[in-house]
This record gives C-alpha cells, sequence and structure tokens, in this order.
C-alpha cells in the first residue's frame, strides 16, 4: 500500500506505448466482442477506457504518487460520464462524430462507473506489478 502513495518517476515512453497499445485493445473488444463472454456486455471497452486514462495521465504527471494518479484519472473518467448527463446541442453533434463518441460516449450508465473504477484499479495493478518503485538514496527500494 505504501507504494501507491509513493511519488514516482514513470517512463513516458512505456507509458504513450501502453496508452497506444490499450487504446487498440479497447477498439478491438468493441469490433470483436464475440471474443470475450457475452456476460460482460460492452465493459471491457469501457475498463479499458479507463485503463487507456490512467496510462495517459502516468505520461504526462509522471512524478505523482500512484494513488493520486488513480484518483485523479477515476475523476476525469467519471466527469466523462456525467458530461453524457448535458445534451447541449454542439455537445450532442460533437457525440455524433467518431472522435466524439469514442471520447464521450452517448447515453449515462452507472454501470460504466463501475467499470472504470474496475479499470482503474487494474491499471493500479498494472504498475504495481510492472513499474519499479521509487529508490532511496542507497538505491534500494523504498519502503
Amino acid at each position: 500500500m505504501t507504494r501507491l502513495l509513493q511519488a514516482r518517476h514513470r517512463k513516458r515512453t512505456w507509458y504513450l506505448l501502453a496508452f497506444i497499445v490499450t487504446i487498440a485493445l479497447g477498439l478491438a473488444s468493441r469490433r470483436f466482442p464475440h471474443i470475450l463472454p457475452s456476460a460482460l456486455g460492452k465493459y471491457p471497452g469501457d475498463a479499458l477506457w479507463a485503463i487507456m486514462v490512467f496510462f495517459g495521465m502516468g505520461a504526462i504527471f509522471n512524478k505523482v504518487p500512484s494513488f493520486e494518479l488513480g484518483c485523479g484519472a477515476l475523476a476525469f473518467s467519471f466527469g466523462i460520464e456525467a458530461l453524457k448527463l448535458c445534451q447541449a446541442p454542439w455537445l450532442v453533434s460533437l457525440r455524433h462524430t467518431t472522435p466524439g463518441h469514442l471520447v464521450f460516449g452517448h447515453v449515462f450508465a452507472w454501470q460504466n462507473l463501475v467499470a472504470y473504477t474496475v479499470g482503474i484499479l487494474l491499471g493500479l495493478l498494472v504498475e504495481a506489478l510492472v513499474v519499479p518503485g521509487p529508490r532511496t538514496a542507497e538505491g534500494t527500494d523504498a519502503l
């Protein structure tokens, strides 16, 4: 747990690569839904969307603690979902474009909030397993 609260130094290249791979996986989950169990519905794509946000924010904010990064990514994801409740004409028109639909979606669903939370937790897990933790002055892992 303490690793989640310590500052990190993320390699932007790795996070940008993870960002791109996650986009590809998310698009594939929508293009080939029959590969995944049908009981999961569209939610793997929503979880991957949140992981993409996590990795994108990790590339930008490469020194913040993992917990703060996860909270920021979750707040961003929840904010985009809440924005679906806004039906301003310009926003509705933007949602009818392919990029607008991929970023903003169309219809608010509370189940998406669960999928985003699962996605961020998976992003934190991947980071904890793959990204080295901060180092002390002696070069050993900080506790």
